[in-house]
């Protein structure tokens, strides 16, 4: 290679190098576009709000919520991996959209790890075990005697395929040899709906999705999972308090961008986020649905990379099981 082949490959680095420089430093000229790849009004919807509020103060422009919903969160997820990188589009996924998601559906148009880059968590809610209120069991034990004993006389209820509460029934089943009927349901509220009717038996689900209904004796929580109890259910036991300390699960949400986004822009998109949630505001609106802001040394977009790979890897054998066996169906 001649020193003028030599010269120009130099002076293109530095070009393209200056042009992200000065990217980063104007970031973000305009408005920013966060999509939730679920309905309005649920919690990954409820939590993009909470922190997209505060983060577009600090950012100094303004974050619009565009809800993108259908397929456990692909379609909207998928819309965001083949979005420019330029920090203007992200992604407020969860644990449906980039764990489920890669297990339980065929022809996926992203890859959950390669196709985004990490931001950070957003936050994390324990998971509850909840009946109709009539169930007849009295604690935890006898809960898991009951189904165990009737098989799929238990009705089940999950909020679709890939949901929370569709991984938390796989999970529970799995960890406890029970065998109950899984009743399927066009996202969680249906779900808790027909529980409340007492047409279904019991759901396992995030907290800040049950805990209005459990507080109005419409069902029956018989634990939560996490090291202490739910703020907003302060009567019902830990698992651990139940001596069940083996069922453990968190449902967690998070931020993305689509891949090839600049690092300092995803450092100042983490950096809003971080300080979005150390307000107490936000913590106490977090709080009080049922679920809790990650600790401090949880929020960098390195930690929130690595999580998502060992949740996968956690996730996969329980998700392509329950699919091999037509049990998602």
């Amino acid at each position: 290679m001649d020193s003028k082949s030599c010269a120009k490959i130099v002076l293109a680095s530095l070009l393209l190098l200056g042009t992200l420089s000065a990217h980063a430093d104007t970031y973000p000229s305009r408005s920013i576009t966060m999509v939730v790849p679920f309905p309005a009004g649920g919690p990954s919807d409820v939590i993009a709000r909470i922190v997209a509020g505060h983060m577009s103060e600090t950012l100094g422009q303004t974050i619009i919520i565009e809800n993108l919903g259908g397929a456990g969160g692909t379609i909207g997820s998928a819309r965001v991996a083949q979005a420019a990188g330029d920090g203007y589009t992200l992604l407020a996924g969860s644990m449906g959209s980039h764990v489920a998601a890669p297990a339980l559906y065929t022809n996926l148009r992203y890859d959950s790890t390669r196709d985004f880059v990490p931001i950070g968590l957003t936050a994390i809610a324990p998971v509850a075990i909840v009946a109709r209120k009539d169930f007849p069991a009295k604690d935890m034990r006898t809960f898991i005697d009951y189904v165990k004993a009737n098989g799929d006389q238990v009705k089940q209820a999950h909020g679709g395929v890939g949901s929370s509460s569709h991984m938390a029934c796989l999970l529970f089943t799995s960890q406890f040899g029970l065998n109950p009927k899984l009743v399927p349901y066009r996202g969680t509220g249906p779900a808790v709906n027909d529980l409340a009717g007492g047409h279904v038996d019991f759901l396992c689900e995030q907290v800040v999705s049950v805990a209005p209904q459990v507080s109005g004796g419409l069902i029956k929580a018989y634990g939560v999972t996490g090291k202490a109890r739910a703020v907003s259910m302060p009567n019902v036991p830990t698992m651990a308090e139940a001596r069940f300390p083996q069922f453990e699960m968190s449902i967690w949400s998070g931020l993305w961008a689509p891949k090839r986004t600049p690092k300092d822009v995803v450092a100042k998109l983490s950096q809003a986020l971080d300080k979005a949630l150390d307000d107490p505001a936000v913590q106490k609106k977090m709080s009080d649905l049922g679920g809790a802001v990650p600790p401090k040394n949880e929020r960098s977009p390195a930690f929130f990379g690595n999580y998502v790979k060992s949740e996968i890897a956690r996730w996969n054998p329980i998700l392509t099981s329950a699919a091999a066996a037509n049990v998602a169906h």
